[in-house]
């Protein structure tokens, strides 16, 4: 190799690495474990010439744009920190919370929702006219967002079929004030990886901020110290151990971002740790603060005979609950008795959590804060403390407790023809379950001797019930009656297996007796027009109609919907390859297919054709694939109404105890009730869409993370059988594979299209059409010769092979 000609280097202008730009200053101030000087910095960076004489003014201009501080001649980045009081109990962001952005057509309020290959979507706060979906927000557009966050995006790119491309411009408010993840040393510096693959960054743990308080008491370091020696240190209980990191500073121009330990939960795959790390991640509220625990124990744990004045008696009658065996807390007790008129009058008293959960006490804060219980297989995070929830506010047997009363006649066809409403005070006869209940409705001769006291009031109630739902099928109310998954577990709390949830003949009862007096209420409230809470269902996007009509096509259903047409539109810059023999031919224009017009789809069309295949093999199938056609129920200030009940008004007001709508609808109608002329309502409407919004968010916060945390145990449950074979159903075929539920377990996983390729030995590919995965040519020892396809509803053979950690999933084979 040629030496250099030493004098050639001195000819030259100063090479460019020794030039410094935004990016590059910020990262290494990112990694400083303390303020520097601009020699300290100028050193560390290795500058000289040109970049030593550029250095003070970047810093004075990152100090102008606020991302540098300085301080006695020293910089580094501005802190971003969150409340430090409770980072654990640090509150998400919400819509609610923010200013709304000034009006502008290209601006779109929302929240992000990244995906783990770079790019996101942004979820808009309001509908966007001609927007289909979300706002697409390519990688390069993503800026310093974090999954999660409340951002301001503009609109850079429309289509003609309604997809939006767009940048993020702002963010409004950071969604993750803490990071639940793996600690690692590492030669360059300590990081967390976090469990939250959408995040997209490693969390930078400075030198020191790894040491919580116990373990810098147990190594006896003091803070200054801490910095410098923890370096040196790798202590075998942070190494690898799963933690949660408050985030100290954010992404900002490249930089990663930065965050301290405050707890060290454990081990991955030890006993609870799953369930601490779900909690952190979706961050639940699950700590109750001193004044709260405080307020809730100083709640009286007896009913006073002063609570009881004014309310109506109901000890007298033989009032039950009926819950799940589990069940700890009793919302809502149920009477029904013969009326001389025919039908029944049917009494539900609800827990009268507002008697104790005052308005603006930090009992009302924190169940606002929370919003809902959450309820995991082996452990529950309330919404309220025990104290209430299983004690003065439960509907515990054989003890006084107040209630909020809906007392309805209804006649022989189900129709409620009047509805009063009253405070109470009832004393539960029995703590009745699902299973005992369905027991005496079947004649078990062991249940009906035991209770032989209530044997004709839940004979009446049978009645009743079915009276009521033949009531709401006759307008056109949807009724999926889909299982879910339950968790058995033996005496040491091991799993023992994942079966199908049972419905029984008591689930009917105490559902339809709930669904009676919602409607009830919402109604009454309605008709004195009294602002309140309402749950909504709205009707089904036309797109998503059709998407469902060209998939249910496939095993020759059909919605029926009159006048339904479709249009067929090219999408710009977009293709697709031919199939079959002309798969080498050019490349086609892609076109996609929408709505010609507004689609008059009623309830009425979901229930006759869940009525065509009950009992059918593709019920399964069909009955998930029309449950994802709707859209999600919510909260609002507005009676939009309920599309798949086909009601007209509808509210929760039975749940109080682990839903805080309740609680708020509880408050509204006892003021009605003690004003008879008014209508104002003691909630401004303002405030009632905030509740709403949190709440909403609350619930689908809740419901993501008891979904992530049944699919952790069920890849724990699996791998211990890893190399079994099932029989299992196609539910979903997308374009990477197809996903199955298994028939004998009650578990579903991906068979990987490649995993595919590789057992079968051909070529596979996703046809559009008609949403199958088929093979180009098929050739097997058993099969000389052919193709093979792959379908919604199929029945398959499949081997469990492996567990994608990563994705909390398990992945399948096709049996040969």
């Amino acid at each position: 190799m040629k030496k250099k000609d030493r004098h050639s280097d001195q000819n030259r202008p100063p090479s460019r690495p020794e030039e410094i730009d935004d990016a590059r200053l910020i990262a290494h101030l990112s990694s400083a474990a303390r303020p520097q000087s601009i020699r300290e910095i100028a050193s560390a960076l290795d500058l000289r010439h040109w970049g030593r004489r550029a250095l003070p003014k970047l810093l004075a201009r990152l100090k102008r744009s606020g991302d540098v501080d300085e301080t006695h001649g020293r910089f580094r980045l501005t802190a971003q920190r969150p409340d430090r009081t409770s980072p654990t109990q640090a509150k998400p962001a919400r819509a609610s919370q923010e200013k709304h952005p000034p009006h502008e057509a290209n601006i779109i309020a929302g929240r992000l929702v990244a995906h783990r290959d770079g790019y996101g979507f942004v979820v808009p706060d309001r509908p966007i006219p001609s927007m289909e979906g979300d706002l697409f927000i390519g990688a390069h557009a993503m800026g310093d967002a974090m999954h999660g966050d409340r951002v301001l995006a503009r609109i850079i790119r429309r289509d003609p079929v309604g997809r939006f491309e767009g940048r993020i411009e702002k963010i409004t408010a950071r969604a993750h004030p803490t990071v639940v993840g793996l600690f690692r040393y590492g030669v360059h510096g300590n990081v967390v990886l976090p469990y939250e693959t959408r995040i997209g960054h490693e969390i930078v743990i400075p030198p020191g901020e790894e040491l919580t308080p116990a373990l810098r008491e147990k190594l006896r370091l003091s803070s200054a110290e801490s910095s410098r020696l923890s370096q040196r240190l790798r202590l075998p209980e942070l190494d690898g151990a799963v933690v949660d990191v408050e985030v100290t500073r954010y992404p900002r121009g490249g930089a990663a971002p930065a965050g301290r330990v405050v707890e060290i939960l454990g081990r991955h795959g030890e006993m609870g740790v799953d369930v601490e790390i779900v909690i952190r991640k979706h961050h639940l509220p699950h700590v109750f603060s001193a004044e709260v625990q405080e307020q809730a124990r100083a709640a009286a744990q007896e009913v006073r005979r002063e609570d009881i004045a004014g309310r109506r008696d109901f000890r007298d009658l033989p009032i039950v609950t009926i819950d799940g065996e589990t069940a700890k807390d009793f919302d809502d007790a149920v009477f029904v008795a013969p009326r001389t008129a025919g039908g029944f009058e049917l009494q539900v008293h609800i827990a009268d959590v507002a008697h104790y959960v005052r308005r603006g006490s930090e009992l009302d804060h924190e169940a606002r804060l929370r919003g809902t219980s959450v309820y995991f297989p082996d452990r529950a995070i309330p919404m309220l403390p025990e104290e209430l929830s299983n004690g003065i506010c439960s509907l515990n047997p054989r003890v006084d407790r107040l209630v909020m009363s809906a007392i309805l006649q209804i006649d022989s066809d189900g129709k409620v023809v009047h509805a009063e409403f009253t405070p109470g005070v009832i004393r539960s006869v029995e703590r009745m379950t699902y299973t005992n209940v369905n027991k005496i409705l079947e004649g078990d001769a062991e249940m009906t001797a035991r209770y032989s006291p209530l044997v004709e009031n839940f004979r009446s109630m049978k009645t009743l019930a079915l009276a009521l739902n033949a009531q709401r099928a006759g307008r056109g109310s949807i009724d999926f009656d889909l299982p879910e998954p339950v968790i058995e577990f033996d005496e040491m709390g091991r799993m023992t297996g994942i079966v199908r949830s049972v419905r029984n003949i008591a689930h009917r009862i105490i559902e339809e007796f709930m669904l009676a007096a919602n409607e009830a209420v919402a109604a009454y409230l309605e008709g004195r027009g009294i602002a309140s809470l309402h749950r909504v269902h709205e009707k089904p996007d036309a797109k998503k109609v059709l998407e469902f009509e060209e998939l249910a096509r496939a095993f020759g259903y059909s919605f029926g919907i009159e006048d339904l047409s479709e249009k067929r539109i090219a999408v710009r810059h977009g293709s697709v390859r031919p199939a079959g023999r002309e798969r080498r031919s050019r490349m086609r224009p892609m076109h996609v297919s929408l709505p010609a017009g507004e689609i008059a789809i009623r309830p009425q069309h979901y229930q006759r054709l869940t009525a065509k295949i009950a009992g059918k093999p593709e019920e399964r199938i069909l009955s998930y694939l029309m449950l994802r056609s709707l859209k999600q129920a919510r909260y609002a200030a507005e009676p939009l109404g309920h599309f798949a009940l086909a009601a007209d008004q509808y509210t929760h007001f039975t749940s109080p105890i682990r839903r805080y709508p309740d609680l708020i609808v509880h408050r509204i109608l006892k003021w009605a009730l003690e004003n008879p002329g008014a209508t104002k309502g003691p909630y401004r409407e303002a405030e009632l869409k905030e509740i709403a919004v949190e709440t909403s968010d609350a619930e689908r916060r809740a419901d993501g993370a008891e979904r992530e945390l049944m699919d952790w145990k069920t890849v724990q449950y699996m791998e211990g059988h890893l190399g079994e074979e099932y029989d299992a159903l196609i539910i979903s075929v997308q374009k990477f594979g197809f996903f199955v539920e298994l028939f004998e377990v009650f578990v579903e996983g991906l068979v990987p299209i490649d995993r595919l390729e590789e057992t079968l030995g051909a070529r596979f590919r996703y046809r559009e059409s008609d949403h199958a995965i088929v093979s180009d040519y098929f050739r097997s020892r058993k099969n000389q010769g052919g193709r093979r396809e792959f379908r919604l509803g199929d029945k398959v053979r499949v081997r469990a092979e492996r567990i994608d950690s990563f994705r909390n999933r398990v992945e399948f084979s096709i049996s040969n």
